[in-house]
């Protein structure tokens, strides 16, 4: 087991920002969206509040058949200095470049990467498996099984969530983006059985996304679910909580965790 609990590394809360045309939206269940503000006026905001990575998600990409966030990334990059994980629309090697071109440090692969496997493969061995993020919506079809979804969760795919996770970590992929679509935007708290499963079969960082409604939550996905970091919206989106208040009290609790003054990485590419 190599969790951030289990090894004592520093376990990292990421930001996840989803994104329609140029605002920052968050919905439940990946339906019913609305805005919530600017994506680089909140990417500023959580990096001054001591984000340890941050998360784009461009959530109407792979329904238009193109990623349209080259220009954000290019405008946050210049001013965040942590790293920066792109996904959605992502279909080829052109498309990886332009963006890692751009400012993003990762991109989270999901639609493309479960129809062409491969794909995978070709991109980690090209670009390095520390930029590819397998991105698996998960959604639970009976107990202790999920169905990998597509789309931002529009369309089934039969896959198996678990399944596809093993094949994608020994196809490259440098970590795992793992999204419960039951809990996502509810405030209910993460599927732990999911993330625990996958923390604990997985060789590669697993980031447990969805649900997150509590700082309780947040600490719940680490120590029981056994996560190597948490992605938060809602959590943080609508100011329930905020970043200092997330970290202050998951080091009170003992968990291994960043100081929101720690020295930032600007090794970044540009």
């Amino acid at each position: 087991m190599r969790s951030a609990a289990a090894t004592g590394c520093a376990m990292r809360i990421i930001p996840r920002l989803d994104i329609k045309g140029p605002n920052v939206v968050k919905g439940v269940h990946l339906e019913g969206l609305r805005v919530v503000g600017d994506p680089a006026e909140m990417a500023l905001r959580y990096y001054e509040e001591g984000a340890d990575e941050l998360l784009y998600v461009d959530i109407v990409a792979t329904l238009y058949g193109r990623n349209s966030l080259l220009a954000i990334v290019e405008r946050t990059a210049r001013g965040i200095f942590v790293p920066l994980t792109v996904g959605g629309g992502i279909r080829s090697m052109e498309d990886i470049y332009k963006l890692l071109r751009a400012g993003a440090d990762k991109v989270a692969i999901n639609t493309a990467a479960v129809r062409n496997p491969p794909f995978v493969r070709q991109a980690a061995r090209t670009f390095g498996s520390q930029c590819i993020v397998v991105s698996i919506e998960a959604k639970r079809r009976e107990p202790g099984r999920w169905e990998a979804l597509t789309d931002n969760g529009r369309e089934k795919t039969g896959v198996d969530a678990c399944e596809w996770a093993l094949r994608a970590a020994e196809l490259g992929a440098g970590e795992a983006l793992v999204t419960s679509v039951d809990r996502e935007g509810t405030g209910t708290g993460y599927d732990l059985e999911l993330v625990r499963r996958l923390a604990q079969a997985l060789p590669i960082p697993v980031i447990a996304c969805g649900g997150a409604g509590s700082i309780g939550h947040v600490e719940a996905a680490v120590r029981e679910g056994k996560a190597d970091a948490v992605s938060l919206a809602s959590l943080i989106h609508y100011r329930r909580s905020s970043l200092p208040e997330i970290k202050e009290a998951l080091r009170a609790g003992g968990i291994h965790i960043r100081a929101c003054d720690d020295k930032k990485d600007i090794s970044r590419r540009h």
